[in-house]
């Protein structure tokens, strides 16, 4: 799997498009929690294009909210990203705002884990150590359950994605949870680095 792109580039062409922090934190926690994947499900020679889809998948939405996946292939093209990268980045949003299936087993995984780890984040926020560190399944489940927490993370594009993946709905929480505990940190130096103006 090629995406073409370094990741220096990579970063380059995310921040030409993103600004809001909050947007640059979300593509770093996708891309940790797509490495991790992409290591623990077998696929360690294309971990840094799994990691690289993470980085990229919401390229467009910043600026683009409502044409989201439909100006990315535009804006990945001009920064010279491989045809395989432009529709793992689209099949994201498979059925929501383009109709890019997702065939490879990572971008079932990214479909997925994108609006699961927005879920998280949320209820990690909440939590008295503001970590994944010490989130428990348990927990999760309860703001799964409550459709009023996190209201635009969609419960039917997780479980849509646990389902394409052959997963039950906890296995992919426990997995995600993992992902992202391992890379928090890096994550989190990364937008301290970007806060202070410097390369994250």
């Amino acid at each position: 799997m090629e995406s073409n792109l370094t990741r220096e580039q990579a970063m380059e062409l995310l921040k030409k498009y993103n600004r809001e922090p909050f947007h640059i934190q979300h593509a770093l926690t996708l891309e940790g929690t797509m490495r991790w994947y992409a290591q623990q499900l077998g696929y360690e020679a294309d971990a840094d294009f799994w990691a690289m889809a993470g980085l990229l998948h919401d390229i467009d939405f910043e600026l683009y909210p409502e044409e989201h996946c439909l100006r990315a292939p535009e804006l990945l093209k001009e920064g010279g990203a491989s045809e395989e990268l432009i529709h793992a980045v689209c099949s994201h949003g498979y059925g929501i705002c383009c109709d890019v299936e997702p065939v490879h087993e990572m971008e079932k995984v990214l479909f997925a884990a994108d609006e699961l780890t927005g879920l998280i984040g949320a209820a990690a926020r909440m939590r008295p150590s503001g970590s994944v560190m010490d989130m428990e399944i348990s927990s999760l489940k309860k703001k799964f359950k409550d459709k009023r927490f996190a209201a635009g993370c969609s419960r039917d594009v997780i479980r849509t994605g646990a389902d394409r993946l052959g997963w039950t709905l906890e296995e992919l929480m426990e997995k995600t949870i993992s992902a992202m505990r391992s890379c928090e940190a890096s994550v989190a130096d990364a937008m301290a680095a970007y806060e202070n103006g410097a390369e994250c």
